[in-house]
């Protein structure tokens, strides 16, 4: 059953709330043998049931339709390891501590993956009093342009956001600064360790 809902997900969450086929039928006003149905891959709920059947099963409409449970395993947090995810519809940047189901504009959104920089999206840091000033030469276009720079502190992160036809160049306070990333909007994530 993957058409839009994992019957055997489905199945997990509701032996996990201690729950038998007949509550959850209750509570979705139909019959036992439709939960059963949907929980052996032979039918699919009303797409009307869905925000009631995550509900009833405690968990986002989102982790519903990936079929998988989101948990956050990470105790204690490193900012060095948060996850960015960007929309690339609106431009939404979302930030997330740990394992995350994020969605925009419709989307589910993963996690961008840091690479490092290339030749073509080369940093450039220059140390200017208490400051980081960072520039790269970068295209600026409406198409074709950084989004954002950001700088990773050990205990949190400083965001730019930059726009077309502007300039592609932030400020950062050098302390605690671990490392810069910045987003294009062609090519991905880039990170760059302070020197």
């Amino acid at each position: 059953m993957n058409k839009y809902v994992n019957g055997t997900m489905i199945k997990r969450l509701r032996e996990g709330r201690n729950m038998t086929q007949s509550q959850l039928a209750e509570r979705l006003n139909v019959s036992d043998k439709a939960i059963s149905k949907w929980e052996t891959g032979r039918g699919y709920p009303d797409i009307s049931l869905i925000e009631p059947l995550a509900e009833a099963l405690r968990v986002s409409v989102i982790e519903l339709f990936s079929g998988e449970d989101v948990v956050n395993t990470n105790r204690s947090f490193n900012m060095l390891r948060m996850k960015l995810h960007v929309c690339p519809i609106c431009g939404n940047i979302i930030q997330s501590t740990g394992e995350a189901v994020v969605s925009c504009c419709g989307l589910v959104l993963p996690a961008m993956e840091a690479e490092p920089e290339d030749d073509s999206h080369l940093l450039q840091v220059e140390r200017v009093e208490d400051e980081y000033y960072i520039t790269i030469s970068h295209e600026m276009s409406k198409t074709h342009y950084i989004s954002f720079m950001l700088a990773l502190q050990d205990d949190g992160y400083e965001i730019k956001k930059l726009y077309p036809e502007g300039n592609a160049e932030a400020r950062f306070k050098i302390s605690r600064t671990k490392a810069f990333l910045y987003y294009c909007n062609q090519h991905g994530l880039f990170k760059a360790s302070v020197q």
